[in-house]
This record gives C-alpha cells, sequence and structure tokens, in this order.
C-alpha cells in the first residue's frame, strides 16, 4: 500500500492492484435501506465532488429490508453512474456469495452471481471483486479458479476477500502463486476502535506478509464512534441504534469516546473523523468503509482522508481501545 502523491487529491494503492482509491470507502449498504434513490444519489454526488472515487457494495444489499430481494444498492449505484457518466472516475467494489439466491462460493454460483452484480451496476467490469464470506464446504482451489476466469474474461480487475480467516487467506495466497491465477490484493474485515481483535493479530499479520491492503467495514461500529451513543443519552432514532448502543456495556467503550472527543477538541473536529483517521492510520489499512444516509453526514467523514494525528493522540486512542 503507498500514498499517491501526483494529484493534489489523497489517494492509496490497494495492495499490489494498479487501483488508487480515495482513503475513504463510501459504504452503499444504506442505498435502498434508510436511503431512497433520491438520497443515495444526493450523497455519491457529494462524496464524488468531495474528492472521492471509492464506493463499496455487495449484492445482498439490502435483501434483510421486508419487500427488497437484494441487489438493491447495486441497481442504485449503477442508475447513478449512467445518469452522470463518470464511470471511469470511480472505482466500484462489491461482494458476492451472501445473496440469499446465490450463496457460497461453489464456482458456478460465483460466476453466476458476478453475472448479475455486472447487470445490476450496469457494467463491464467490476473493479474491485469481494468474495463476501468463506465458504469452508468449498475448496479455495475451486473459487479462485473461479475467479480468476472472471478476471481473464475482462468481468473483475482484481480480487479480494471478506470475512476470511488467516489460515483460508494464506492457502488461497498459496494456490494462487503456485499456478499463476489472479490473487486477492486487499481483505475486508470487521475492524475499528472497539473491536481490534477482529483483525489485529494472525489475519493482519498475513495482510502485511503478503503486501495486501485492507478496507474495514463497520469502521464507525454502527455509528457508536460517532458519539452520537451515550452513558445515559437520549435515544438515537437510527435502524443501527441496537447494534451502537451495545459498546456502551462494554468498559472501553466509554473510554473510547473519552479519548476520541480529547483528540476532536485539539483538531476542531468529530469524534467519527478521528476514529477513521485513527483506522487509516493502522498498518495495511488503505480505506476504511463509512456509509452516510444523508449528505449532512458526510463532512465527517471526508475530512478524516486528510487528518494526521501526532504520535501521542495515536498512543492515547490505542490505550483507550486496548
Amino acid at each position: 500500500m503507498t500514498e499517491n502523491h501526483s494529484d493534489s487529491r489523497p489517494g492509496v494503492t490497494l495492495g499490489t492492484s494498479d487501483l488508487t482509491v480515495f482513503p475513504l470507502s463510501l459504504g452503499g449498504n444504506v442505498f435502498g435501506w434508510t436511503a431512497d434513490e433520491a438520497q443515495s444519489f444526493a450523497v455519491l454526488d457529494a462524496f464524488a465532488a468531495g474528492g472521492g472515487n471509492f464506493v463499496d457494495t455487495a449484492d445482498v444489499y439490502s435483501a434483510w429490508v421486508p419487500g427488497n430481494t437484494g441487489g438493491e444498492s447495486e441497481t442504485i449505484i449503477g442508475n447513478w453512474l449512467r445518469s452522470r457518466g463518470n464511470r471511469d472516475d470511480i472505482v466500484v467494489a462489491t461482494k458476492v456469495g451472501a445473496h440469499p439466491d446465490s450463496t457460497g462460493l461453489k464456482a458456478h454460483t460465483v460466476k453466476s452471481a458476478t453475472e448479475e452484480s455486472l447487470r445490476r451496476l450496469g457494467v463491464e467490469r467490476i473493479d474491485l471483486l469481494y468474495s463476501h464470506r468463506d465458504d469452508t464446504d468449498t475448496p479455495v482451489e475451486e473459487f479462485i479458479a473461479a475467479l480468476d476466469e472472471l478476471v481473464k474474461e475482462g468481468k473483475v480487475r482484481e480480487i479480494a476477500a471478506s470475512n476470511i480467516s488467516a489460515e483460508r487467506l494464506t492457502e488461497a495466497l498459496e494456490f494462487s502463486a503456485r499456478e499463476g491465477l489472479a490473487r486477492y490484493v486487499a481483505v475486508q474485515p470487521h475492524y475499528n476502535l472497539v473491536s481490534r481483535g477482529t483483525y489485529e493479530g494472525p489475519l493482519a499479520e498475513v495482510v502485511a506478509a503478503h503486501g495486501l491492503s485492507s478496507v474495514p467495514y463497520f469502521a464507525l461500529a454502527s455509528g457508536f464512534l460517532t458519539g452520537k451513543y451515550r452513558p445515559g443519552g437520549a435515544a438515537v432514532d437510527s435502524a443501527r441504534a441496537q447494534g451502537a448502543a451495545r459498546y456502551l456495556a462494554d468498559p472501553r467503550g466509554p473510554k473510547v469516546l473519552t479519548a476520541l472527543d480529547a483528540v476532536a477538541a485539539a483538531h476542531g473536529t468529530e469524534p467519527a473523523t478521528v476514529a477513521l483517521a485513527w483506522l487509516a492510520s493502522r498498518p495495511t489499512v488503505a480505506a476504511p468503509i463509512a456509509s452516510a444516509r444523508t449528505v449532512e453526514q458526510l463532512p465527517p467523514l471526508l475530512a478524516a482522508a486528510t487528518l494526521r494525528l501526532a504520535p501521542e493522540e495515536l498512543a492515547a486512542l490505542d490505550e483507550a481501545s486496548a
């Protein structure tokens, strides 16, 4: 992972690929869920206007919503790309393997699910395709070979893995190297200030050893690290409130909020900005993923791309979250 200084916009290169991305990825999980198409377009427009070029989605978004079947987010992003004529400016990442109609990583499932994602996105090639979650019933040889075929056919530019163990990631990378096939260039783990053990350790070590990049999801812990959930605070009207509130029961939760408040005050910025900047500073992390339901939620996320924390501030956050 290297920084790109060839233009005024901050950029990082994903692993060993030639994909240069803004150091914050816009999460598309809310598109078609808590944000309708008009709201989604407004957020996407503001993200692009702020220098953002890296959009993350999945074929399963948002099948959990009553009346949805999955693919709603991809469809909205595809409609936006087509209406704005900016396909070449945006790095589109999506995931296959968790859609209700296409679950698992059997070769035929990976291929058919990718075809459906291409159709919904209205693109000829997906820039970064993730296996959404590991399928331990399928050998790595089968799904890596399927992903390699998609790359060779020009339907996928680079491949990556979400929700995979250090052992299976190693196995997949070794198979790719041995057979000369497409290899994962990035991972998408659950990782943030109040969930460090979900990435740090063996998985992060494999990523570093093989020169991959990390693109963490739940970067703001379902909104908890924005600071809007406080001990004894007012209830928050959000579809994710229950998930975020559980961090208050963890002794580290309030400690992390206190540390975030102090650093944010020193920089005149928001806790969310600091939380994302801390994550972006971690070894192997290229671009944390964060979503915005409204345009108003976007500025603190974009600000993280240029916020540099002092060593003592990083140390204080490390200590609070340990």
